[in-house]
């Protein structure tokens, strides 16, 4: 909590547009995960950015001149991801309720337009409700879920506009 207040989506925001426009690179990121950490402690804060309604993706806040995006993501049941990465952006996963095991990748051989590239598995891992973790530009990952769960994440822009490329795991 800042100074001992709760957060709201603005003063978050905010606090997150100083630290990246002064340090966008993976220790700046780092900072606004430090501040997500904190801002998942706040029973007020989380509570006011999800709707218990569709839906899973919501769009909270983009910042007009940096462009990073804070979503609320809210999954009622079980669910999986592809092994992804956020093409040439970033993202911060905050775990708000629940847990996502998260299985970090190593690429195998890069994607093309007309085949997807593949990736071995390096690490899983558990996210629990306060952690917040950093996916620079390459990084490889998939997400599941066996369970409900809410998360917060910060992307470095809008991923609904950008094209991703396609990976499948080869053991």
């Amino acid at each position: 909590m800042i100074g001992g207040m709760t957060y709201t989506l603005d003063s978050f925001a905010r606090a997150c547009r100083d630290i990246l426009s002064k340090a966008d690179d993976p220790q700046g990121r780092e900072q606004v995960a430090a501040l997500l950490r904190d801002a998942l402690k706040d029973p007020q804060f989380v509570a006011a950015q999800f709707s218990d309604a569709p839906p899973e993706r919501r769009l909270l806040y983009e910042d007009p001149e940096l462009g990073f995006c804070i979503l609320a993501h809210e999954y009622r049941g079980e669910k999986s991801s592809s092994p992804h990465d956020h093409a040439h952006s970033w993202a911060i996963y905050g775990q708000a309720a629940g847990e996502t095991r998260m299985t970090d990748y190593s690429l195998v051989e890069p994607a093309t337009p007309e085949r997807p590239g593949q990736v071995r598995a390096v690490r899983t891992y558990a996210l629990a409700p306060g952690d917040a973790h950093v996916y620079n530009e390459g990084d490889l990952h998939a997400p599941s879920r066996t369970g409900p769960t809410r998360l917060i994440r910060i992307e470095g822009t809008n991923m609904d506009r950008v094209v991703r490329a396609k990976y499948e795991c080869v053991g």
